[in-house]
């Protein structure tokens, strides 16, 4: 075991195939998989959850999998769009991941989220479908974000007693050291890259006690840069990712407005021939 695995819950291999054939994800941006852009479909991006379910489907036979996540969506947005179409497609397996875009807004209160989440949660979990959950990562590792880091631990707080009190699985973001370094970030600084989402998908095959071969990816070391040189990037940063967010702030738009979901219906995932 390294020593970033040794401060997680170690992982007990599983002798017996997984039990799932129907894996549905909600959630937005972070499930829609923005930041690691799919090469194989131009325009789409794969994320951790596309990883996850090509490691669910190559285990068994007549496995589907869709995915209603959509980018900016707030947690009201995901309960009101998502939470009935994804118990429409009746799955065995379903992930949730909502509330990150209303904690990082300023006012809002992590507690009212969470009895958001929960009503969704309730919901899925009615269904008698395995229901999988995620902390917030650890924002102290990032100047944009910090300021948000005590408001992400009590909404984490929320996330893991709900998970208690309705036998949910939590892959947890805020214990995944490895990823709070910017290097697995895309370059708006908000979103994983292709590192970061594989990291994730790692961890959440963790949670779900499910054998893999994923292993571990290294991030290229930083480039060495002038002074001048970073606030020039950092200005660029600025100019490109950051006053477009706040414009949409303030005009209440979001990046997901009149985008559908990338994978509406259940679907196989296409796979390389078993040997």
């Amino acid at each position: 075991m390294t020593d970033q695995d040794s401060t997680r819950t170690p992982y007990i291999p599983n002798e017996t195939a997984h039990p799932w054939r129907r894996f549905v994800a909600t959630g937005d941006s972070f499930t829609e998989g923005i930041g690691d852009p799919d090469p194989a479909h131009p325009g789409s991006h794969r994320g951790w959850a596309d990883r996850v379910a090509e490691v669910l489907a190559a285990q068994v036979d007549d496995f589907a999998y869709a995915n209603l996540a959509v980018r900016g969506k707030l947690i009201a947005q995901i309960v009101a769009e998502q939470i009935e179409p994804a118990v429409a497609l009746r799955p065995d397996l379903v992930s949730i991941c909502a509330g990150g875009n209303d904690v990082i807004r300023p006012g809002t209160d992590p507690d009212a989220i969470a009895s958001q989440l929960e009503d969704a949660v309730a919901r899925l979990s009615s269904t008698g479908a395995a229901v999988l959950l995620f902390t917030g990562i650890d924002t102290g590792f990032t100047p944009v974000f910090r300021a948000f880091r005590g408001k992400v631990a009590i909404y984490n707080e929320n996330v893991r007693a709900i998970a208690e009190r309705h036998d949910c699985i939590v892959a947890d973001q805020w214990a995944l050291k490895v990823v709070q370094d910017m290097r697995f970030f895309d370059d708006d600084r908000l979103h994983y890259n292709a590192l970061g989402h594989h990291e994730v998908a790692r961890m959440a095959l963790r949670a779900l006690n499910v054998p893999n071969d994923l292993e571990a990816m290294q991030p290229e070391p930083y480039p060495l840069r002038t002074w001048r040189e970073a606030r020039s990037e950092d200005l660029g940063w600025a100019r490109e990712h950051l006053m477009p967010w706040v414009l949409r702030r303030l005009r209440h738009q979001s990046s997901g407005d009149n985008l559908a979901a990338k994978r509406p219906e259940p679907s196989p995932i296409l796979l390389p021939p078993r040997d």
